[in-house]
């Protein structure tokens, strides 16, 4: 009987219902959590010892497995830690902390396949590591400046004579007045450049404007690439595809050998098994690397391409080649 595979994501995640039922079709077990039910619906039994590594049970209400059976973990962005009410502010955040090493601990010390592992995620998130990596394995990569000092934008933007965007570093997303907001790439204009007033209270990311002649969101999954062009039908998802959804059109396409050459390097380099890449194809047909995502969005573009990217994160959680 094949090893349990452990699925840690948050609990209304439907691409990972995907998975999940991907691994149940093919006869796998499967446990699944979310980091939110601990502890009130969820119970850690750890015990390490000089005779065997991390043995113990994960438990909630319906399904139990044991530590020391797991093969493979799947990992995708669970929920915070919910504790009981009553507690006071500096409580929860102590029993977060404990909940977080104790955990979190015993969970990133199994020895098994992970895709990915929360380590090696946290630090592929940083996009400044993301392009020094990608440059160093051959990948071809946009000018870029990370400042909080306006007059360096002028001088950067000078000096690579192209037109230049301002893009979040971190996550595009946050919320205001209780709504879910995004912030989208925003090509600049000169009279942007003349009024940079706002730079110097944060890092911002700027980069070389590079002609498009579509886009490419490159899902690898251990060996396996899967390329969707994304075509723009509208000004806006020209600048960010982003912004407008509904103007986009798919198509299948291969990638070029260096350029998947690169990105094997570049997988091994970040230690993940799964990452989401996103790619400018220029009108010569020349690749350039924004960024890769260890936790980015894949279902959609199954949906338009057919593209079997659930089997094969199946396959790689089996080890399946």
């Amino acid at each position: 009987m094949p090893s349990p595979v452990l699925i840690i994501a948050a609990c209304d995640d439907w691409p990972t219902d995907r998975i999940v039922v991907e691994l149940e079709r093919r006869g796998v077990e499967v446990f699944r959590m979310d980091t939110a039910d601990f502890p009130q619906r969820l119970t850690l039994v750890g015990r390490i010892d000089r005779a065997s590594a991390w043995t113990g049970e994960l438990v909630t209400e319906h399904r139990t497995v044991e530590l020391s059976r797991i093969g493979a973990v799947y990992y995708r962005a669970p929920g915070a830690f919910r504790f009981p009410e009553g507690m006071s502010g500096p409580e929860e955040r102590f029993a977060s902390a404990q909940a977080r090493a104790g955990l979190g601990g015993v969970l990133s010390a199994l020895e098994c396949r992970w895709v990915n592992h929360p380590t090696a995620m946290a630090r592929a998130e940083f996009k400044p590591v993301q392009l020094a990596a990608a440059r160093a394995c051959g990948l071809r990569v946009p000018p870029t400046l990370i400042t909080n000092r306006p007059q360096d934008v002028v001088a950067f933007a000078t000096e690579i004579d192209t037109p230049i965007v301002c893009k979040p570093v971190a996550s595009p997303v946050l919320i205001e007045d209780g709504q879910l907001k995004a912030v989208y790439t925003q090509r600049l204009t000169l009279p942007d450049l003349i009024d940079l007033r706002g730079i110097d209270t944060t890092a911002h990311l700027f980069q070389g404007w590079v002609s498009k002649a579509y886009e490419v969101r490159l899902t690898v999954v251990g060996e396996r690439m899967f390329a969707a062009a994304i075509h723009a039908g509208s000004e806006a998802s020209y600048e960010d595809w982003r912004s407008d959804y509904g103007a986009l059109s798919y198509t299948t396409t291969t990638v070029p050998d260096d350029v998947a050459a690169g990105m094997r390097r570049l997988m091994e380099r970040l230690h993940l098994r799964y990452g989401a890449a996103d790619f400018i194809v220029d009108p010569s047909g020349e690749w350039t690397f924004l960024e890769v995502n260890p936790c980015g969005q894949w279902d959609w573009i199954q949906g338009a391409t057919g593209l079997p990217i659930t089997e094969a994160i199946a396959d790689d959680l089996q080890g399946v080649t």
